[in-house]
């Protein structure tokens, strides 16, 4: 048996009724798991000696709020010109009640050399999970970053609160609904001799990348400019 069927089939053994999917993609092994039985599978999977992932190698938000959309369609994009701006959209598509935000946790079993990525989509609104603090004490930092970008909450963490954006800071940045530009700007105010802060002045514009593809200088006709050539 190969490493992934051997995990695969010991995760069927051990928390096969507790997992509502399995991927096998790339090599690795994706499961979702509920959210009510996340504490319990997540310390399996930490002190059960079949699996033993004691190290959380990381654990990140993902929002699916325009999952599989895109600001611009690539394959009949220009193949010249830079910084040309277009106007955003609003957001219309709409995940699956209790499917918009996703929480991947990517483990590491050091002794059995697994690898595993448990996925929980929170269905409260606002988005909430147990904490994982008390399974693996690293995951302090990844959840206040999760809540900070994301918006989730973490309960029973020990310290739950920003730890990228400033003081004051409105919304989370990493949420697809966020504006590019923020909600407010800063500026010096020369008549009250200091930083103030205002709403956001900017008009919402996002930049298309100029789009080169090897089909498009293989099969054509005009030359290659050399770099030497200047």
């Amino acid at each position: 048996m190969s490493k992934l069927e051997v995990l695969n089939a010991a995760l069927q053994e051990l928390i096969g009724t507790h997992i509502v999917r399995c991927d096998v993609a790339f090599d690795e092994i994706t499961i979702e798991i509920a959210p009510g039985d996340l504490v319990s599978v997540m310390t399996q999977l930490k002190e059960h000696p079949q699996l033993a992932f004691t190290q959380l190698s990381d654990l990140s938000g993902v929002d699916y709020l325009t999952y599989g959309q895109a600001d611009w369609q690539t394959q009949s994009a220009s193949t010249s010109g830079f910084s040309r701006g277009v106007s955003l959209g609003s957001v219309t598509a709409e995940p699956a009640p209790g499917r918009r935000f996703a929480i991947s946790y990517q483990l590491l079993s050091i002794t059995h050399n697994f690898r595993l990525r448990v996925k929980v989509y929170p269905e409260n609104e606002p988005p909430r999970l147990d904490s994982v603090v008390d399974v693996w004490v690293g995951a302090n930092w990844f959840e206040r970053e999760a809540f900070d970008l994301f918006g989730i909450l973490f309960d029973g963490h020990p310290d739950l609160r920003r730890i990228l954006t400033d003081y004051g800071f409105i919304g989370h940045p990493f949420r697809k609904d966020f504006p590019l530009e923020g909600y407010v700007e800063v500026r010096y105010d020369p008549s009250k001799g200091r930083v103030i802060n205002q709403p956001v002045t900017i008009e919402p514009r996002t930049l298309v990348p100029r789009v080169i593809r090897e089909e498009d200088w293989l099969h054509s006709s005009k030359p290659v400019s050399d770099s030497n050539d200047a």
